[in-house]
């Protein structure tokens, strides 16, 4: 790690960290109260919908728009501009286009296509955490930021492999920042899974997990693939895809980072919080290697 003690970090006059774990316990509440304080905030997911699908999300919203009359007339004659509005806290534009797999008349994509978007938000995620260093030095060269937050999509631990000593993404972020897991509770995973049955939203799965879940969901219901409920197949498919990623998580924490509590990070209010409770994390962990 580029802290190995509670000193090193504190006394550091660059600190540059990553935060990863389950969408919704704190990731990007945490990196807004950095970026206030004076930090550089580097969203992984906003990376990915504007510089890698930005065009992909702009051409799903023109495929629609054309099938109404008035606005394919306004866009054949180049009337009028179609464009995402993506923002650190709005991502909808990205969700809207990674989509649900099932039944085209409830707003779901075809399974062919469904994996075809999921291919491409792989390759981008990836491609958005590799670019995390050029903007550490970027952030310092132009606009002289010395600490830098990346804030992570929940399925980052969906694209690499803790278990593999050089994997290709864990190596280049850990020679760069420290990796920070908010770990959450078992009632946080509940309160996560009733929040997402209210309101379900995309997700990127790993090919084998998204296949296997697919194809058990098919037997299990008896549906055809075009009949699925787009909503029903990914509320059924959530709470397993969190049991899935946890000990992923972990392994990612344990060889490659440090983790904290999404009930510690909860009581961050400022960035003088989060240093300390970073050296906490630092003091913990060297006192369980001794």
């Amino acid at each position: 790690m580029i802290y190995e003690t509670a000193r090193e970090w504190t006394e550091s006059r660059h600190k540059r960290v990553l935060l990863f774990g389950m969408s919704g316990l704190g990731k990007t509440r945490s990196s807004a109260i950095l970026r206030e304080g004076g930090w550089f905030h580097y969203s992984v997911d906003y990376r990915i919908g504007t510089r890698y699908l930005g065009e992909a999300i702009a051409d799903n919203f023109k495929r629609e728009a054309m099938k109404v009359p008035l606005l394919r007339e306004l866009l054949m004659s180049d009337s009028v501009r179609i464009t995402s509005n993506i923002t650190f806290d709005n991502l909808t534009p990205l969700s809207t286009w990674l989509g649900k797999p099932g039944d085209p008349a409830l707003g779901g994509l075809p399974f062919d296509e469904y994996r075809k978007r999921q291919a491409l938000h792989r390759e981008a995620e990836i491609a958005a955490l590799l670019d995390s260093p050029h903007f550490i030095e970027r952030a310092k060269d132009i606009y002289g930021y010395d600490n830098f937050v990346c804030d992570t999509s929940g399925s980052i631990c969906e694209v690499v492999n803790p278990d593999y000593p050089v994997d290709p993404v864990l190596s280049v972020l850990s020679r760069h920042l420290l990796l920070v897991w908010i770990e959450g509770s078992e009632d946080h995973t509940a309160a996560l899974i009733k929040r997402f049955d209210r309101a379900p939203k995309p997700m990127y799965y790993r090919p084998e997990f998204l296949l296997d879940a697919w194809n058990t969901y098919l037997q299990e219901t008896g549906r055809m693939p075009g009949a699925v409920d787009p909503d029903a197949f990914v509320r059924w498919t959530y709470a397993r895809a969190l049991a899935h990623r946890q000990p992923r998580y972990a392994a990612i924490a344990a060889k490659w980072g440090l983790k904290v509590t999404a009930d510690e990070i909860s009581q961050v209010q400022t960035p003088e919080d989060f240093i300390a409770l970073i050296a906490d994390a630092l003091d913990r962990r060297a006192s369980a290697a001794a």
